[in-house]
């Protein structure tokens, strides 16, 4: 007769708790912590922080008949041929199920935050560009593509995507993080768990909460904001990816809060996340995570009671390998709430079901970049491009719409970035994080470089290093990523300012100085201050990290073979120095009298330019008075007036201009993109609840309160970019809002 936990047809969390009481507590324990085989042995720098100090070989023969919760990176640790990983990955989960008296496998988790993190697997923009896109159906049905091809060698879990807002972009994850606005974050990172958990994989967010907005922008360092930044600016994109995305894991963060590791916080892990949000996965560590508690957090002398601290507040994972949570015997209480939620997460995969096996391996080779996966990558990376300016020089086609370098005949191609492939690829892109330390293998996958991408655009120009010689020169500076000082961005890559990296700044200035008209590419993972050259060069363009068809996406936008519709989700300061700032600022956070530095960026959140044109008409709205728990729809119609195709991208930001607590002057609460034909027109609705006017007031409760409301239908957050207002009163009661709430405005395009 069967067991009640090997019966698929009893809910999961049945299956669970009658498997949890067949076991022992060492039993118990075993699943909750991960094995990286094979990461003492990585050549080279750290993958992890202090991977190779806190790493060592594990006896699995002592260790597997307890059974064994995770394996990590399987393939993101050292290249292999994809169907050997999935072969090698296939003999490991027989030997742990074969050692274990119930026949349990491990969950195996792998990063894809560009992509799956495989040698050979396509690789995708980074989730900056995401934000760039403003397109979360494309997003979705990228990580949607990427979970399938996760699932088909044997994967279960992601550690993507990254819900971090971007609050001071000298930050070197700036890069891994998809903008400076919430809305957006939550908006196009919802879509990409919505992806990868239709596809069967468990999406993990990260990293909870606050790291991004650590002191100086220095990758784990305390972080030092209010409980209103933190609920109202922080912890958005986290509530929806729970509520509409589906996540199934959320993982805990380096940093403290006011003095208070995520790792060992109750109040954030527990309270909020799962009495408040009803976040019914799992909860992992960072890597290291837990034994940082000890080593660098100082908030105990051992990694038993690091263990012990992190599985009181919510931690039920020990990633990457067991080091904490196998230092002692542990509350068996606080172990078998944790075991409990990632039996019943193994459940839900199937992995409790008897019939349960690896995929089989594969007789012929597993494609990781297939055709229709390039092509997803390639839309993605043209939607991204974001042109800044332009005088007239772009595009440089001959076709509808072309600029004043139409034809050009001489195309003079500078910059230490213009023919390297390292300029698309961020820091977790396989290549950047893996195969520099094994130098004597391909790339895996074709990465054209923005100058081999111009050669096929361009079949007819003649190609130069010398700008005197040329109609037009195009200058590549930027990035390239790296891991913990290893790069110019990326993880662990901060930076002091916003300056152009390794002195590129004087090989722009060295090309306005030619008198030929400079096209300035940038080709990056965070923003850097223009303000020197930008009214001196003919045109601007920024692309972050576009990913293996970043190239041919940026040559087509030059050539104009892609009309762009990228927006920035991140403003492009004017200064490197002073302080960065997003425009989610209240008035004393703008230009004004009290201070002589001026934070107003060169080009704002939202901006990019299009080579086509748009006419916005004057809106309606269904109802200029709505109740506190009411909402209204605005419509507004759009035409495109230029002679080509084109995207437009329609954003609706809120003004409150009374409140309780210092506001943002404005903040994103809406957008559309809208694609059009020359000549043609589009309705564009936006439902607007009320809900989406809340705020964290001066008691702390989120508030939706009566009074007057600007909805600022914008082509960028800049104030100079609004096109039509819609003036809207709020009126009856205030009403305290909280989960449940609605977060959306919703958006159709007739």
């Amino acid at each position: 007769m069967t067991d009640p936990w090997q019966d698929p047809a009893l809910p999961a969390g049945v299956r669970a708790a009658d498997l949890l009481s067949r076991m022992t507590l060492q039993e118990k324990t075993a699943q909750l912590y991960s094995v990286w085989p094979g990461s003492a042995e990585t050549p080279g720098g750290d993958m992890a922080p202090l991977q190779h100090a806190l790493s060592g070989e594990v006896d699995l023969a002592e260790l597997l008949p307890h059974g064994l919760g995770q394996l990590t990176r399987p393939f993101g640790t050292a290249p292999v041929e994809p169907a050997e990983g999935a072969a090698r990955l296939g003999a490991l989960q027989e030997r742990i199920r074969s050692a274990n008296r119930f026949h349990l496998p491990a969950l195996a988790h792998e990063e894809c935050l560009t992509g799956f993190t495989a040698w050979r697997a396509t690789i995708f923009p980074t989730p900056l560009a995401w934000g760039a896109s403003f397109d979360p159906a494309l997003v979705k049905e990228m990580a949607a593509a990427i979970g399938a091809s996760m699932r088909s060698v044997g994967v279960h879990q992601s550690l993507a995507p990254v819900l971090d807002v971007v609050r001071d972009p000298r930050w070197g994850r700036t890069e891994e993080s998809i903008g400076e606005d919430p809305y957006l974050v939550a908006t196009v990172g919802t879509a990409y768990v919505q992806g990868l958990e239709e596809a069967g994989i468990v999406a993990t967010l990260k990293h909870f909460a606050g790291y991004s907005a650590s002191r100086g922008a220095r990758n784990h360092a305390p972080v030092s904001i209010g409980p209103r930044e933190l609920a109202d600016v922080i912890l958005p994109p986290f509530e929806m990816a729970v509520r509409e995305g589906g996540a199934r894991s959320v993982m805990a963060a380096y940093n403290d809060v006011d003095g208070l590791p995520a790792h060992a916080h109750g109040a954030l892990l527990t309270q909020l996340l799962r009495e408040e949000w009803e976040f019914g996965g799992t909860v992992v560590s960072d890597y290291f995570g837990v034994s940082f508690l000890e080593s660098a957090h100082g908030l105990t002398d051992s990694p038993r009671g690091a263990a012990a601290l992190a599985l009181a507040a919510g931690v039920d994972v020990e990633l990457p390998a067991v080091r904490c949570f196998g230092a002692g015997a542990l509350d068996e209480g606080l172990v078998d709430r944790a075991a409990l939620r990632v039996l019943t997460q193994k459940c839900e995969l199937g992995l409790l079901d008897p019939g349960w096996a690896p995929p089989p391996v594969s007789e012929v080779p597993v494609d990781l970049d297939p055709p229709h996966m390039r092509a997803l990558a390639r839309q993605l990376a043209e939607e991204s491009v974001v042109l800044l300016s332009n005088r007239g020089v772009l595009p440089f086609g001959t076709g509808t719409g072309a600029g004043s370098g139409a034809g050009v005949r001489r195309v003079a191609v500078l910059g230490p970035l213009a023919d390297d492939p390292a300029a698309m690829l961020g820091c977790y892109t396989f290549p950047r994080h893996v195969l520099l330390d094994h130098p004597e293998l391909p790339m895996g996958v074709a990465v054209p470089t923005l100058l081999e991408a111009l050669r096929v655009e361009l079949p007819d120009a003649e190609f130069t290093d010398d700008p005197v010689a040329a109609d037009v020169c195009v200058v590549a500076v930027g990035d390239r990523s790296g891991l913990f000082g290893r790069g110019t961005s990326g993880e662990g890559c901060d930076v002091a300012d916003l300056e152009l990296p390794d002195g590129q700044g004087e090989l722009v200035e060295k090309a306005l100085a030619s008198g030929t008209p400079v096209v300035l590419v940038v080709l990056s993972g965070r923003p850097y201050a223009l303000g020197r050259w930008a009214d001196r060069c003919a045109a601007v363009v920024q692309a972050f990290f576009a990913g293996q068809e970043g190239g041919p996406a940026v040559a087509g936008v030059l050539s104009g073979r892609v009309n762009p519709s990228g927006r920035l989700p991140v403003s492009v300061p004017r200064d490197p120095g002073g302080q960065p700032w997003t425009y989610l600022a209240p008035p004393l956070g703008l230009r004004g009298e009290a201070s002589s530095l001026d934070p107003t960026p060169l080009f704002p959140f939202g901006h990019g330019l299009s080579y086509t044109t748009y006419d916005w008409q004057v809106p309606s709205a269904d109802a200029d008075t709505v109740p506190t728990d009411g909402e209204t729809t605005l419509r507004l119609t759009v035409r495109n007036t230029g002679g080509r195709a084109g995207t437009e991208i329609v954003q609706l930001y809120l003004h409150d201009p009374v409140g309780k607590v210092a506001r943002p002057v404005a903040r994103l609460v809406g957008y559309a993109r809208v694609p059009l034909e020359a000549g043609a027109s589009a309705e564009v609705h936006f439902t607007v609840p009320a809900d989406l006017a809340a705020y964290t007031g001066p008691d702390g409760d989120r508030i939706v309160e009566p009074g007057e409301l600007e909805l600022r239908l914008g082509a960028s957050s800049g104030g100079g970019d609004v096109r039509q207002v819609v003036r809207v009163t709020l009126t009856g009661a205030e009403r305290v809002v909280g989960w449940g709430r609605r977060m959306r405005c919703d958006v159709r395009v007739k």
